[in-house]
C-alpha cells in the first residue's frame, strides 16, 4: 500500500481488509471468509458504496476508512464529488464513522483539495486507525487481572477496522501480554461474524478461543468464570449509551447480573456528542431474509415475517468502561465524556 501519511500504516495483525493498489480500493469480501480468501475492486463511489451496503466490508472504523477512500477513488475518476458523497453516507445508517470520515473528506474538496490530497487524506485516516487501535489495546489490556476470561461479540478485530482492532485488539495484546487465561467469542446471528470472521482472524494469529451460540452467553456467565465482556462500537451517544451489533444490550445485561465487568472499546471517530443519547441513535433494519436464509438456503417457511435491527443500544448505566485512544472512561456519563474529549 502506497503510503502518504507521517503514521505508517502498519498493523501487528496478518490480516488486510483494506488495500489501496495503485488506482482503485481492494477489499477482502468478508462474506465469503473463511472459505474463500476473495478481494474485490471498487473503481468508483456507487462500487465502494455498494460493497459498504452488502457487507463485503463492515465494523464501524472500517467503514470510515472505505467511506474515505470511496471520495478518493471518486476524485481520481473525475466524478461529482457531492453525489459521491451522498450515495456513500446513504450505504449504512448506523455507523458514525463513515459520516464522521466523509466530513473529515468534505472539508478538503470544497476547499478545493485535488484527488492526490484526497487519497492521502484517506491513508491518513487508515493509519490513524491502526495507531488507535494499538493505543486502545494498550489501555484496555491495563484494566484486565492476570489469569482473566474474556467474552467478545460480533467481530472487532483488523476486519473491522484499519488493523489489529477495537475490542478484538484488547483481547490481542491482552494475550500477548499473558493476561487471558480463556478466549470466548458468540456465534453472532444473523451473518455469523463470530464463527466466521473472530474464528478465523483469532487462527490466523494463532490464538486460541472457544466459540459459544448467542444464545449460551447467560449460561457461560452462570456457570465459568467470566471477567469482561469486551465490545466494540457503532455510535455512542454523549451520555455514554452505545450502540452496537445486535446481542450486544443482552449481553450487558447478563454481565450486570452476574458481576461480570463490562468494556466498550471504540475510537473517538465513534462518539456521536450531537446524540443526546440512545434513543436518538438510528437503528439499521435489515431484509427478513437475512433471518429465514442461511448462505442462500432456506431454514424457515416460505413467507415467514421476521423482525431484523442490526444493532442494539447498551445505556451507560451498564457499562463499566469505555477505552477510547485518548483515555478510559470509567462509568461513563456525559461530563467524563465531554471532559476526555475536550469539546463543549
Amino acid at each position: 500500500m502506497t503510503n502518504s501519511v507521517n503514521v505508517p500504516v502498519v498493523s501487528p495483525s496478518r490480516v488486510q481488509a483494506i488495500i489501496w493498489a495503485d488506482d482503485h480500493l481492494r477489499l477482502l469480501d468478508q462474506r465469503l471468509l473463511p472459505m474463500e480468501e476473495r478481494y474485490i475492486e471498487c473503481h468508483d463511489a456507487a462500487q465502494t458504496a455498494t460493497a459498504i451496503h452488502d457487507m463485503v466490508v463492515r465494523g464501524a472504523p472500517a467503514i470510515g476508512i472505505t467511506a474515505a477512500f470511496g471520495i478518493a477513488v471518486a476524485a481520481r475518476g473525475g466524478e461529482a464529488l457531492d453525489h459521491a458523497e451522498a450515495i456513500l453516507a446513504a450505504s449504512r445508517p448506523t455507523a458514525v464513522n463513515l459520516h464522521w470520515a466523509l466530513t473529515r473528506q468534505g472539508r478538503l474538496w470544497r476547499n478545493g483539495a485535488d484527488a492526490r490530497a484526497l487519497l492521502a487524506e484517506a491513508q491518513r485516516i487508515h493509519a490513524e486507525d491502526i495507531a488507535q487501535n494499538l493505543r486502545m489495546a494498550e489501555l484496555g489490556a491495563a484494566l484486565i487481572e492476570p489469569g482473566s476470561t474474556v467474552l467478545t461479540h460480533c467481530n472487532t478485530g483488523a476486519l473491522a477496522t484499519g488493523g489489529h482492532g477495537t475490542a478484538l485488539g484488547v483481547i490481542r495484546s491482552a494475550w500477548a501480554a499473558g493476561r487471558l487465561a480463556q478466549i470466548y467469542h458468540t456465534e453472532t446471528r444473523p451473518w455469523l461474524q463470530g464463527a466466521r470472521l473472530t474464528a478465523w482472524e483469532l487462527k490466523q494469529d494463532g490464538i486460541p478461543a472457544r466459540m459459544i451460540v448467542d444464545g449460551a452467553a447467560a449460561h457461560l456467565m452462570q456457570t465459568q468464570r467470566v471477567d469482561w465482556v469486551i465490545v466494540g462500537a457503532d455510535r455512542i451517544a454523549a451520555n455514554g449509551d452505545t450502540a452496537n451489533k445486535i446481542g450486544t444490550y443482552q449481553l450487558a445485561v447478563g454481565a450486570r447480573a452476574h458481576g461480570v465487568h463490562f468494556m466498550v472499546v471504540a475510537p473517538t471517530g465513534t462518539f456521536d456528542l450531537n446524540c443526546a443519547d440512545g434513543a436518538g441513535i438510528p437503528i439499521e433494519q435489515r431484509a427478513a431474509g437475512e433471518l429465514t436464509r442461511l448462505q442462500g438456503r432456506q431454514i424457515a417457511p416460505a413467507r415467514t415475517d421476521a423482525y431484523n435491527p442490526v444493532f442494539d443500544v447498551t445505556p451507560a448505566a451498564l457499562i463499566d468502561a469505555i477505552v477510547c485512544e485518548r483515555g478510559v472512561i470509567e462509568k461513563p456519563d456525559c461530563t467524563k465524556i465531554v471532559q476526555l474529549l475536550g469539546e463543549e
